[in-house]
């Protein structure tokens, strides 16, 4: 796949990180205006009463604002709300314990900027998947960018087509099934060095 246009999210749907792990260049959007109910502040795992939404509460201004400009609200503890979302969900996975002291820094230190924390985790992704890809950020929004495969639609978070995921051992797909398309959290904890392998193994109609 040619140079792919992608917002920075939170923790990406396995979707997207196909679309990454299959592409020569990753554009990143950041200059547009910040979308409400879209990846960039939530994320969906696979938890014991079946799929759970961790959402990043942001601070509302009462304007439009520019996704570059997006401040976290840390009155909250969300931080450790999600980790112990996680933990509880992930503990009795293959590779959690593989992974938890890479990515728990993620879910302690201060986080002031989203779009910042959304990079800072997938660098974080990258290293820990063995995937390298080219990456730049746009220097300003095209509603209809040219040259370019636009799949910013990927952060959407409702109305998402079904991509056929191949299917992988969950933890609890015995009590709810498979659950496709969740975070790449899921991938990970449950497929770990075998993450990358499987992203490059599917074939999206995108």
């Amino acid at each position: 796949m040619d140079s792919i246009l992608v917002h920075p999210v939170y923790f990406p749907s396995i979707a997207q990180m196909v679309a990454i792990a299959k592409a020569e260049k990753v554009v990143f959007e950041v200059s547009g205006n910040y979308q409400k109910q879209s990846y960039r502040t939530r994320t969906y795992i696979a938890h014991s009463n079946g799929k759970l939404t961790l959402n990043i509460p942001i601070k509302h201004t009462g304007q439009r604002q520019k996704t570059k400009e997006v401040q976290v609200e840390n009155e909250f503890p969300w931080q450790s709300q999600h980790w112990k979302s996680l933990t509880t969900a992930y503990r009795t996975s293959p590779f959690f314990e593989f992974y938890e002291d890479e990515l728990y820094p993620l879910f302690n230190k201060p986080v002031n900027k989203l779009l910042d924390h959304n990079l800072d985790i997938f660098d974080t992704l990258c290293e820990l998947i063995d995937l390298d890809v080219e990456t730049s950020k746009t220097e300003e929004y095209h509603k209809n960018p040219e040259k370019i495969i636009n799949l910013r639609y990927l952060a959407k978070a409702k109305n998402q087509p079904d991509f056929n995921l191949s299917p992988y051992k969950q933890v609890f797909e015995t009590k709810h099934g498979f659950l496709s398309n969740l975070s790449i959290l899921d991938l990970l904890f449950n497929e770990g060095p075998n993450t990358l392998n499987y992203l490059q193994q599917q074939d999206l109609s995108l």
